[in-house]
């Protein structure tokens, strides 16, 4: 699952580093890079759901094998495109390979989820969940860094093509080694079978029906935590997809320099992503569930506001991209607590409802990419940037409406 987070957000964040390069070469504007981000964030959000109950059904085994195989051919649809096409024809394929791309891996973290339900014990949730953001994080991390290095050395067409491999390599492993629960796995003994036995989480559950499909999506602590992951991903998407572009164009860095300096803030989320599921997991096991889950995004995310503030307030652009690396670290901390809390609540359905939350997390995105484009485009990045941090302060305010531990029916369980 780690491996799985990593290249995702790996070939996801290639086309925002190599777009630099590949507006001059193939005539784009900055507008119609935007466009290919919405393209990937449309489909990535529109199958969060349909992935979730897909992968319920179908089991996470034979699911990341099909997505797997999916997200590779929208990868190397992109170098071989302007080979074959140009033009508006040429513009259409990069936007269906986006488009296809958002869909392949929107099932992942969903069905993630089903997963972590299926092979861990409650309280080891927030860390399970936060050690695969830290996967993701460290993917988007290196993915500056690799792919500039290599666009200087060989174009981003060849860039983009070498490193879309490893991704085969996974996704043969994961056929190989992957099952659907721990009593299927030949490795897994007895006395392990007997530790995750008694964890009182119900498994995933393949029967998935459309009234239980209405009432996750009725459900306030789900519309509360979907909401809330919503306005956090305005700030995850405005530093993911758009801080090469800011510190080249506005701090006026080197595009290699660049490249260096924008790995810093997915270090920063990788980091703060697996500190953040340790400390959601212990704050769980010392103060309830509830206290647990709710107290890592009360602190954070108004600290996130602040530090976005500070980072366009900056003079000095090397403590912009220290600011920008804290600021990001903060938000990461709450990945464990968000997952961990819709888990509880989804219960049987963990793959559909967290499919809900990552369709609203996605939204954040959809929201944040034409503003931002927009913006950037007329040099505007301050009033981009002071927009997420009233975005992290709306995000912190509604998880005091959350309670992970609610039953569906209105009543509290207990703790």
């Amino acid at each position: 699952m780690f491996m799985f987070g990593f290249v995702a957000y790996f070939q996801q964040r290639t086309l925002s580093v190599a777009g630099y390069r590949m507006m001059p070469d193939l005539g784009l504007s900055q507008m119609q890079l935007g466009w290919l981000e919405e393209a990937f964030l449309i489909g990535y959000t529109a199958m969060q759901f349909p992935g979730g109950v897909i992968g319920q059904r179908l089991g996470a085994r034979l699911m990341f094998v099909l997505i797997g195989m999916l997200g590779f051919i929208a990868t190397v649809t992109t170098p071989i495109a302007p080979l074959l096409l140009a033009g508006t024809a040429m513009l259409s394929l990069l936007v269906a390979a986006q488009l296809l791309l958002g869909a392949s891996q929107a099932p992942i973290f969903p069905v993630s989820a089903g997963v972590f339900a299926t092979w861990f014990r409650p309280e080891q949730w927030p860390l399970v969940q936060g050690l695969q953001t830290m996967g993701l994080g460290l993917g988007a991390a290196l993915t500056p860094p690799l792919i500039s290095r290599l666009m200087v050395d060989v174009g981003w067409q060849h860039a983009v093509l070498w490193t879309s491999l490893p991704a085969l390599a996974l996704v043969g492993w994961w056929a190989w080694y992957g099952r659907d629960t721990p009593a299927e796995h030949p490795a897994v003994t007895a006395t392990e079978l007997a530790e995750i036995g008694a964890s009182p989480a119900a498994p995933c559950d393949d029967r998935l029906s459309w009234l239980r499909i209405g009432a996750l999506l009725r459900n306030r602590d789900v519309l509360a935590l979907t909401v809330s992951y919503v306005c956090m991903n305005y700030v995850f998407y405005l530093i993911a997809n758009w801080c090469f572009l800011y510190l080249v164009q506005e701090r006026h860095f080197q595009v290699l320099d660049g490249g260096k300096l924008a790995s810093a803030p997915n270090l920063g989320a990788a980091v703060g992503a697996g500190v953040g599921g340790w400390l959601a997991s212990r704050l769980c096991s010392r103060i309830g569930i509830r206290g647990g889950l709710r107290t890592l995004p009360l602190v954070s995310l108004p600290a996130a506001a602040l530090l976005l503030f500070l980072a366009v307030d900056a003079a000095n652009p090397y403590v912009a991209v220290a600011a920008l690396s804290l600021c990001f670290a903060a938000v990461e901390l709450n990945e464990g607590s968000y997952w961990a809390a819709i888990m509880h609540v989804g219960r049987s359905d963990t793959m559909a409802a967290c499919g809900i939350l990552n369709t609203g997390g996605n939204l954040g995105g959809i929201i944040a990419t034409p503003i931002v484009a927009y913006l950037s485009s007329r040099h505007a990045w301050t009033q981009a940037f002071l927009l997420g941090s009233g975005f992290a302060i709306v995000s912190a305010a509604l998880w005091l409406g959350v309670d992970p531990l609610r039953q569906r029916g209105g009543a509290a369980a207990p703790s």
